[in-house]
């Protein structure tokens, strides 16, 4: 990467457009060197771990050098294009890349290192002169080194002083304080009463000093077997010439991680309803031909958003979230609703901030505009943070039903399975019958069973009578 050096070159380095993002790779450049550009032009457009945006430029000028292709990841802070603001056009060619640094010198070995017999220190030039211990008897030595000629010992034993030559004889021991019936006891038990501890007063020994010492020693524990020496695991061989490998990055790259930190976080539990969703279907065929709805996007995931909201707001503690630095449950009285959306890119969660609080024109609304910028690659990273709870309809794509995964930091996850005529029993009578099965899955530590069951029933007796969007708000 070239350095520019001149005044009037400006670098515009990677920003941090989202929060504490730490890296972006650059999907597309909309400029070139030799490009004029103005403040506030888009110049590129790059891709965080939360979503596709597009950069514009801080300044007038001409564009001078671009440091990066497109598909190259770029830490933040780290400069992507320079810009000569004094208008010049542009350099002819490229510069040459600077000349890669000279080698370093050689270090030299520390210290002086002797190159003459007799100069510096020798290692280990000194030896500890041995203790003078006291004399062995020569019959005691000779029977030693014999010992060690004929093989059947060592030879730093030939020179071991017996305890008998080098201890001083202990002085007369005396004798140990017993009354008679705890010497008859010591006797019987066959114990030596000099090696007995006494405990009792004025150094007496009494009859549980005797007990101890006549308990067997305790036995040492068993040596465990060697743990059996496992076979190394089997190195995985690749087909190079039949399989593709793709770059986990960008949105894919955040969605693992963060999938895999909640499954291993929360302790998730998953629930099923299966409903009669015919009366629901009927309203949203109503909704579609009613005027105040005309221009707005209706369809059953409305009516069902609307319901998860109106069961929250009968059942309010299920809208938390968990503080593990504080050991704290967060009890939230907004509703940023999720929805999970399937992009190109990997799947992103951006979420309808303070949907509680919105008609059902407006939900709808909402939820065009969020649909629309998702497929379009546009959400910002903003539309993605703060959500509370989420629903993620698998049922377009003929999918009953599933377990969710809860979207970090919410409290609960509603899937949301394929409507299809199935036989039902309605009225005393098998009749077809438009038919759902909803799973809704909750962090246990902050829903019970109780309360989650409380609001998956209250989705479904909504969808099974929509009038209870009136009664029940």
């Amino acid at each position: 990467m070239t350095t520019m050096t001149e005044a009037s070159v400006r670098e515009f380095k990677m920003p941090d457009v989202g929060e504490g993002l730490t890296e972006a790779e650059i999907l597309k450049w909309y400029v070139q060197p030799g490009d004029k550009v103005t403040d506030g032009q888009v110049v590129c457009e790059v891709e965080t771990a939360k979503a596709a945006v597009e950069l514009p430029i801080p300044y007038d000028g001409v564009v001078r050098e671009l440091h990066f292709p497109e598909g190259t990841t770029v830490d933040v802070g780290t400069s992507i294009i320079a810009v000569d603001v004094s208008g010049g056009a542009a350099p002819a060619e490229a510069p040459a890349p600077a000349a890669a640094p000279a080698a370093e010198p050689e270090k030299k070995p520390e210290g002086r290192q002797p190159v003459l017999v007799g100069y510096g220190v020798a290692a280990s030039s000194t030896k500890r002169r041995p203790r003078k211990g006291p004399q062995i008897p020569v019959q005691e030595a000779s029977t030693a080194i014999q010992t060690e000629l004929n093989g059947h010992g060592a030879a730093a034993a030939a020179v071991q002083p017996s305890p008998a030559a080098v201890q001083p004889a202990p002085p007369a021991q005396e004798r140990p304080l017993a009354k008679p019936p705890v010497r008859k006891l010591a006797k019987d038990l066959g114990v030596d009463l000099t090696t007995v501890t006494p405990t009792g007063p004025d150094g007496i020994i009494t009859r549980e000093d005797v007990h101890a010492a006549a308990a067997p020693a305790p036995e040492a524990a068993p040596t465990p077997a060697p743990a059996p020496v496992q076979a190394p695991a089997p190195v995985p061989t690749y087909d190079t010439a039949r399989e593709t490998r793709v770059p986990v990055k960008g949105v894919r790259k955040a969605t693992a991680a963060a999938m895999v930190g909640s499954a291993f976080t929360a302790p998730h539990v998953t629930e099923f309803v299966t409903v009669d969703v015919t009366r629901t279907m009927k309203l949203v065929e109503e909704l579609k031909q009613d005027k105040d709805m005309q221009g707005l996007r209706v369809n059953p995931l409305l009516l069902i958003a609307k319901a998860l909201l109106v069961a929250i707001k009968r059942n309010p503690e299920v809208n938390a979230s968990w503080d593990e630095a504080n050991q704290e449950i967060v009890l939230k009285h907004y509703v940023n609703l999720g929805i999970a959306a399937a992009t190109p890119r990997g799947l992103i969660v951006p979420n309808i901030k303070d949907a509680h609080a919105k008609t059902l024109p407006q939900l709808a609304e909402s939820l065009g505009e969020l649909v629309a910028t998702a497929r379009e690659g546009k959400t910002s990273p903003a539309a993605m943070q703060g959500g509370t709870v989420t629903i993620t309809n698998v049922g377009v794509f003929g999918v009953d039903t599933g377990t969710p995964i809860l979207n970090p930091g919410e409290s609960a996850i509603l899937a949301v399975g394929a409507i299809k005529l199935q036989p039902w029993v309605h009225k005393g009578k098998v009749k077809p019958r438009q038919v759902t099965t909803l799973a809704l899955s909750f962090d246990h530590r902050l829903v019970d069973g109780e309360l989650g069951s409380k609001v998956l029933a209250d989705v479904a007796a909504i969808l099974e009578q929509p009038k209870r969007l009136i009664t029940w708000a």
